[in-house]
């Protein structure tokens, strides 16, 4: 599950809110954190503020779940360097997303992650999102790290859309790699393909459900699975529908668990899309 970042209204970090989302989640049954992901804003935060967090998280947290930390970027020798920045006891995994901007080739994607995986402990998820990088890692590429790197790059989060890109992931990856999903909209498809989960920007706000509707499914149990799926898309959309994470905040505030603050550039939804948000929220 892929955690927000609570701010206050002078836009500091909400600590207090941050204690009461984790205590939500874990209770609601999510099997696992990531903290500073994408849905955290984590490129607004100073390296002193990334520190803090995850630091807090993890003594919050006190092993009740795996905590997965984000650590990337568009700059290889600076992702590398940010691993010695940061006291990683308690972390479990790193979430690295593919270079951004840059527009790296396959080869240079794979040198990329190669470089990451020489210098670092921590298992690797590599998360390939090309609809926010501007690049997207093939099947092939993620396949040749998985099998040249078993033990060490460990998982994919393949949040491409492509069923077909994730089928041939899927089918050719070795025994002990894990292919998660990264859009809570196809989770449940992509899980009846073969996928073993997912790092989810819904679970923050109906934990419950989705991780309910995701052991179902995990369990092969498609027909009760569908059921809450359905009953669940027209949040996603709406959670989404002006980006990410503003849509989660939004429901998150309507839940009186967080403040509705993002840090600019990223600003609150509308009023007319939170009220929606919030009429999803209350049917739930």
């Amino acid at each position: 599950m892929a955690m927000v970042t609570p701010f206050s209204y002078n836009y500091q970090i909400d600590y207090p809110a941050l204690d009461k989302l984790i205590e939500f989640l874990i209770g609601n049954g999510v099997n696992y954190l990531v903290v500073q992901g994408t849905t955290a804003e984590t490129a607004t935060l100073s390296d002193s503020e990334k520190r803090q967090l995850a630091d807090y998280v993890v003594k919050k947290v006190n092993g009740r779940v795996p905590i997965v930390l984000g650590i990337g970027g568009n700059d290889t020798h600076k992702v590398i360097e940010s691993y010695t920045k940061f006291d990683l006891t308690g972390i479990d995994a790193i979430l690295s997303v593919t270079p951004y901007y840059n527009k790296p080739t396959q080869k240079g994607l794979y040198l990329h992650f190669k470089t990451i995986a020489q210098n670092t402990h921590l298992p690797i998820i590599v998360y390939n999102v090309p609809g926010r990088t501007g690049v997207n890692m093939t099947a092939e590429t993620t396949l040749k790290l998985a099998h040249e790197f078993q033990g060490k790059i460990v998982a994919v989060k393949e949040a491409s859309g492509n069923l077909t890109q994730m089928g041939y992931i899927l089918r050719d990856r070795p025994s002990n790699f894990l292919v998660l999903s990264g859009d809570d909209g196809l989770t449940l498809p992509q899980i009846s393909m073969g996928a073993d989960g997912v790092i989810s920007v819904l679970g923050n706000c109906a934990p419950a459900k989705f991780s309910r509707m995701v052991n179902l499914a995990l369990q092969g149990n498609f027909t009760d699975a569908a059921e809450l799926h359905l009953g669940l898309i027209e949040l996603i959309d709406l959670l989404f529908v002006e980006g990410n994470p503003g849509g989660v905040k939004a429901a998150l505030n309507a839940l009186g668990l967080i403040e509705n603050v993002l840090r600019l550039p990223l600003a609150p939804v509308s009023d007319s899309t939170y009220d929606k948000i919030k009429k999803e929220i209350e049917k739930l």
